[in-house]
């Protein structure tokens, strides 16, 4: 018989080829696999730690908050000392500069410009000298002073190469709850227009109203408190105590202040398109020796001066519709009325026996389209009334008076630092019998051009 034992050493031997290379085959599956858990593993402790991190870092941040909430509020801030500024350009205020200028053409002669039944304040613009005129000149630096105040003046340059002081004011910064204060002198802010300069108006002059009862736009020296609620609609408070120097009052040879103004003005929305403002102001003001007088139809005045107290109330409104950036409108209208009660003395200057009493008024309406991206036209209707005054040696119908005027106005802008415009005037202030269209005709050609950082208009 054969013997099996070495026959099966044999296929033994001959089957060690194919199962060593099964064997590696094995290993490197193991080691592989042993090298994805090893991965595995540390991908999930860094997921595990990063998570730790964020909990602590938000329990951090919470525990914070809470010690910040119930920690007293921190010390005010100390100003920086300008000794420790940035050298020459650590006082670097914005500045900005205002062109204006006319052409006028009138029907009348501007120099008896009057209007009538009022007393002369000094100030009524009129429609100027004729032929080209240098207008008002403006200029204005702006600046943050501290972390606690602003600072702002105005300068404005006439064609007659005078300077005026127009506004040069502090503000505070501030302040919380809606409360500002400044001081210095500033354009009052009583009604709306007021507040304007020259370069942001309409047209090319202020309502008769304005010129008639201030002479222009009414100056405070003094200071002004303006709280604004914390309300929805705009809810503004406002008032002011000055030296009351400019018309219709007098500076009083006194300490302490001569005039006070109080005002509210209260606006909103209505839909997407559409918003508005309206406002109710009172003056409260006192003359002493205050220097004019009505003249009668000869241009022979009948007092010389007023001593007594002058009341004067404001009631303003404006509408804005605004659907487009190319189309715009707005409305505007103001109306004014002024009690006078007190002494007037005569041209001899003796003192009446009877006080002087009058109440005079006068309102304005306008609206400005704009019909393209930089074409607006307008137009304006002034109306004043001079009242009835109560002293004893007035001609009967002396202030029958009621002056007024129309006006249309058409501007091209061709950017926000230019604008060009005209103005036609049928102007019926001097009320001395010629009817509207036989008064004064006026044409003015008016070009502002502005240079520099200029700070935003009101609203």
């Amino acid at each position: 018989m054969w013997n099996l034992r070495p026959a099966a050493a044999l296929l033994a031997l001959a089957a060690l080829p194919a199962v060593a290379p099964a064997a590696d085959d094995v290993a490197a599956l193991r080691a592989e696999m042993q090298a994805v858990k090893s991965e595995y593993n540390a991908r999930v402790e860094a997921l595990e730690s990063r998570i730790k991190q964020l909990e602590t870092a938000n329990q951090a941040a919470a525990d914070a908050a809470s010690a910040l909430a119930a920690a007293p509020p921190p010390p005010e801030p100390v100003p920086p000392s300008p000794a420790s500024g940035g050298g020459a350009n650590a006082f670097n205020p914005s500045i900005s500069l205002i062109l204006g200028g006319t052409y006028t053409a009138t029907s009348r002669d501007p120099a008896d410009y009057q209007i009538a039944g009022f007393v002369p304040s000094g100030g009524e613009v009129g429609p100027g000298e004729r032929s080209f005129n240098l207008g008002e000149s403006e200029l204005t630096f702006a600046a943050s002073i501290d972390p606690y105040f602003s600072g702002q003046l105005t300068a404005s340059i006439n064609g007659e190469n005078e300077i005026e002081v127009e506004e040069a004011f502090f503000r505070t910064t501030a302040l919380h709850d809606g409360l500002s204060i400044k001081g210095g002198r500033f354009f009052s802010g009583f009604g709306y227009l007021n507040e304007v300069h020259a370069h942001a108006w309409d047209f090319v002059d202020q309502p008769l109203v304005y010129q008639a009862m201030f002479g222009g736009q009414y100056q405070q020296n003094g200071v002004q408190v303006k709280w604004l609620a914390p309300t929805d609609l705009f809810l503004e408070f406002g008032a002011e105590l000055g030296n009351g120097e400019n018309f219709p009052a007098t500076r009083l040879e006194k300490n302490g202040f001569n005039g006070a103004t109080l005002f509210a003005h209260l606006g909103g929305d209505i839909g997407d398109y559409t918003s508005w403002r309206t406002g109710v102001s009172w003056l409260t003001q006192r003359a002493e020796g205050r220097p004019g007088g009505i003249e009668d139809e000869n241009g022979v005045p009948l007092f010389d001066a007023f001593t007594g107290d002058s009341d004067t109330w404001v009631a303003d409104a404006v509408l804005k519709w605004a659907p487009d950036p190319g189309h715009q409108l707005k409305v505007q209208a103001e109306y004014l009325q002024r009690h006078e009660s007190g002494d007037i003395f005569d041209a001899g200057g003796g003192l009446l026996a009877d006080d002087y009493r009058n109440t005079q008024s006068g309102w304005y309406l306008q609206s400005v389209y704009q019909f393209a991206a930089r074409w607006r036209v307008g137009a304006r209707y002034d109306s004043l009334d001079a009242g009835t005054p109560g002293y004893s040696f007035a001609p009967p119908g002396l202030l029958d008076a009621s002056p007024d005027r129309w006006s249309l106005m058409l501007d091209w802008n061709p950017s926000e630092f230019s604008r060009l415009r005209a103005q036609y005037d049928w102007d019926d202030a001097r009320d001395d019998g010629h009817s509207l269209t036989d008064g004064d005709r006026i044409l003015r050609l008016q070009y502002i051009y502005g240079i520099g950082a200029h700070g935003a208009h009101k609203y």
